[in-house]
């Protein structure tokens, strides 16, 4: 079977299944992901490996510059303390935390190797969240707080993971160097974002009129966008939302509504194709991935998985209801900017907190670890540390995917839940 056969073959077998899944009123990605799995093992089908450099720029840049476009900026503003708190401190507590579980639990992780693997499961995929809730009457608040997680929080794990590989490959790691270097990284992102979002601001007040034109602008922006921060060494992620929320700051005053209507339907269809794309490659990579794994090894490497899992959820919780109760009193202290809109219930503790799924972010990052170190040696535990990587995807897709609709369902959100803020 050709390529373009297999990726039409695997495009239709999504669409059909995504019906299938609202039928049955289970999560797609779940559908998807376990679909993947069972084709994978179809002994005449290729192996059909994930490429990471189509991740970061055929997945990735639509995907945030949707997310951006579309959040509320005044509630993204009023949030931000807890979206902070979440897509960068807590991702390198993470990391921190899975380093030191996988160094005293897994043999032949020494500490840069476990920092590799708890840098590839730091982040979350609010992605995968934001699908499986979807329709689930979730709250504007935790809509506007997973949503602008995600947005920043895959800059923080890969610019975490190209540290760990740093100190992994045998490259002196310094603290002061490389905290500058990622305060370079996100501001250099900010700026590379801001600078083509004005660029895109004129052109698009001089075309808006062109409906087709204007919109092949913005459907080929966020691609260019990436591209051009990662060639200037600056976050190609922090780039690229920064360019949703520009053009989304625009777009009430320049285009008519006609044009929005037609823009968010290419987009609404381009969005669904990569979702879905996304959780069957996921699956599709397991029976691929299990192939690299000694048998005697494959049931030890899935418990060690299982307990970082367990790990990483509890440790998302904890610092999830620690934000609730920082925020309370910061409030009643009247320190800050913490508004009565910012406040955490336990209803939004405890579906942010399940909603701490890993998805394609981490699996594109584990399996394009580099394959040899500086002396040409073998990159030690790679096959173990992208096994492990998968696991945890799995798990946290699977498991917590089905269980998270059941949560949302069981707080019983009241319709003032899902009232949006008034600013």
């Amino acid at each position: 079977m050709e390529n373009y056969s297999i990726v039409i073959f695997i495009l239709a077998i999504m669409i059909v299944l995504s019906a299938v899944a609202d039928k049955i009123k289970l999560p797609y990605p779940v559908l998807l992901i376990s679909a993947g799995i069972g084709i994978g093992f179809i002994p005449a089908l290729p192996n059909i490996t994930l490429n990471p450099d189509i991740v970061f720029l055929i997945f990735l840049p639509p995907l945030l510059y949707d997310a951006a476009f579309n959040i509320s900026p005044q509630e993204f503003k009023t949030h931000f303390n807890t979206i902070g708190t979440l897509a960068i401190g807590l991702v390198f507590l993470t990391a921190g935390a899975v380093a030191v579980i996988a160094h005293y639990l897994i043999p032949g992780m020494s500490w840069p190797l476990a920092f590799v693997l708890g840098a590839i499961l730091s982040a979350t995929d609010a992605v995968a969240a934001m699908s499986i809730t979807k329709g689930l009457g979730l709250s504007h608040k935790t809509i506007t707080i997973l949503e602008g997680e995600s947005l920043i929080n895959d800059a923080s794990a890969l610019v975490t993971y190209r540290f760990a590989i740093a100190a992994a490959t045998g490259t002196a790691f310094v603290f002061w160097k490389a905290t500058l270097e990622f305060f370079i990284l996100m501001a250099g992102g900010v700026l590379a974002g801001i600078v083509v979002g004005r660029i895109l601001a004129v052109i698009l007040k001089r075309v808006h009129k062109n409906d087709l034109v204007t919109i092949s602008f913005m459907l080929l922006m966020p691609f260019v966008t990436y591209l051009l921060a990662e060639e200037l060494h600056v976050s190609g992620v922090i780039a690229v939302v920064v360019l949703g929320l520009v053009i989304a700051r625009i777009s009430g005053k320049v285009f008519p509504e006609k044009l929005k209507q037609q823009s968010r339907s290419i987009w609404d269809i381009i969005i669904f194709l990569l979702n879905g794309l996304i959780f069957i490659i996921i699956g599709l990579q397991f029976p691929y991935i299990i192939k690299s794994i000694p048998s005697h090894q494959i049931l030890p490497y899935i418990g060690y998985g299982f307990i970082i899992t367990v790990a990483a959820l509890l440790l998302r919780m904890g610092r999830v209801f620690l934000q609730q109760i920082n925020l309370d009193q910061a409030f009643k202290k009247g320190k800050g900017r913490i508004t009565e809109n910012a406040l955490l219930d336990f209803k939004n503790s405890l579906i942010i907190s399940w909603s701490g799924m890993r998805g394609i972010v981490s699996l594109a990052i584990a399996i394009g670890l580099p394959l040899t170190l500086k002396d040409d040696a073998p990159f030690p535990e790679r096959n173990a540390i992208i096994f492990i990587s998968v696991v945890v995807v799995l798990f946290t897709l699977i498991g917590q995917g089905i269980s998270l609709p059941w949560i949302v369902k069981a707080v019983k959100l009241s319709p003032a839940d899902n009232k949006k803020p008034q600013h």
